[in-house]
């Protein structure tokens, strides 16, 4: 039944007007839409734009539609290599990284792609070397995105791309929901263990230690693992859960996108993951990282000679956790709750010097979206009108 719906939205968006189809979004998943919903919503809503919602989510219903938004789910198999490969759109949108470098490929027509970055860390170290490639615009989160690649392009003698300064409404989003939050009431310390994925993360080397020292120090401990931990190596999940389910000060939290967890916390306990910057600068709240090896998908990220976001943040967005210091879990972040007001205070001119438009990205982004779909129309009706004379022997 899955199959046939793939097929019958894939046929419906087919046979979508050219005018319809001027501005396109995908979505590999639902964890994409609080990055391109916003946009989505601007376009339709404010600028009156017509607009095409592709996701390949297979479970999570989609956002309900509006006047002049076409939704289509198609699955992320052969259908949708078939899809991208054939797509006929002025402009495509979307927050997936490595465009063309796998089973994903650019259209065999004229596709401008935009890339909307949908995290604050950097491009060069946790990103493959070449991630950005096959993108004709980008809309980057803040200036270390824009040096990082501007950089690439010269140490490579790359064509320079299209870098339009964006932001993050993620982030604009976290402080309207902290300061719309009551304030909590409660004495004990809460922290968020919510790590990055891969063998190399907190849960994989030292998960259940760290928990037990926090536990064993009069610690609340909420675990939030990375949907790819969830994914890759539910059993790990399911020993920490077996171990200290029943402990009184300790929670699983399994949805990524739910909020509570972020504003019941004092602290986030992370490691390399980006989500530190967006909860420290989100919600005026320290973090402790975890000394675990940094994960490494470019192994050639030093040419750069950037230092990464997630390199830099571990310096100013809290304390670094020695591996051979996990029984001190407690008094580190006992020291740093202490220091959370201080904390609060820098963290207003963090949003403004880390960030571009902060408090309006989603306008600013949108239309320039709106402006490069313009532009790639009316590119699109002079070459079809240079072809259709060349077809009636008019030169």
């Amino acid at each position: 039944m899955t199959v046939w719906q793939d097929w019958r939205d894939f046929r419906r968006f087919r046979a979508l007007p050219p005018r319809d189809r001027n501005i396109v979004f995908y979505s590999e998943t639902h964890q994409d839409w609080h990055h391109l919903q916003p946009l989505i919503d601007f376009l339709t809503e404010r600028l009156s734009r017509t607009v095409c919602h592709l996701s390949s989510e297979p479970v999570v219903p989609f956002p309900p539609s509006r006047p002049n938004q076409h939704t289509f789910r198609v699955g992320g198999g052969v259908l949708c290599t078939w899809l991208f490969q054939t797509l006929k759109a002025d402009v495509m949108v979307l927050t997936m990284l490595d465009l063309h470098n796998f089973q994903l490929k650019r259209s065999i027509h004229p596709v401008h792609y935009v890339y909307v970055f949908h995290s604050m860390g950097s491009t060069h170290m946790v990103d493959h070397e070449n991630s950005y490639d096959h993108y004709e615009s980008l809309f980057p989160t803040g200036p270390h995105h824009v040096a990082e690649l501007r950089r690439r392009e010269e140490i490579k003698g790359l064509p320079a791309k299209h870098i339009f300064p964006y932001g993050y409404p993620r982030l604009e989003r976290l402080v309207e929901v902290a300061e719309a939050a009551p304030r909590r009431s409660s004495s004990a310390i809460t922290v968020l263990l919510a790590p990055t994925w891969g063998e190399q993360s907190t849960l994989h080397v030292c998960g259940e230690p760290l928990i037990a020292a926090l536990l064993d120090g009069g610690i609340r401990v909420i675990l939030r693992p990375h949907y790819q931990t969830g994914r890759l190596a539910p059993h790990l999940i399911a020993g920490l859960v077996a171990r200290f389910g029943a402990h009184p000060n300790f929670r699983h939290v399994e949805r990524m996108e739910e909020s509570n967890s972020l504003l019941e916390s004092d602290l986030l306990i992370s490691d390399w993951s980006a989500m530190a910057i967006e909860y420290a600068l989100g919600f005026g709240k320290p973090v402790l990282f975890v000394d675990v090896p940094p994960r490494v998908r470019n192994p050639k990220w030093e040419e750069l000679g950037i230092e990464p976001m997630e390199m830099r943040i571990r310096h100013e967005l809290g304390s670094i956790l020695p591996l051979d210091r996990i029984a001190d879990a407690p008094r580190f972040v006992e020291e740093l709750v202490a220091g959370a007001a201080d904390f609060r205070e820098r963290t207003v001119s963090l949003r403004a010097s880390w960030t571009f438009n902060f408090g309006h990205s989603v306008e600013a982004g949108a239309r320039e979206i709106a402006r490069i779909a313009d532009a790639q129309a009316g590119v699109g009706s002079r070459g079809a009108s240079a072809e259709a004379k060349r077809a009636q022997g008019v030169t």
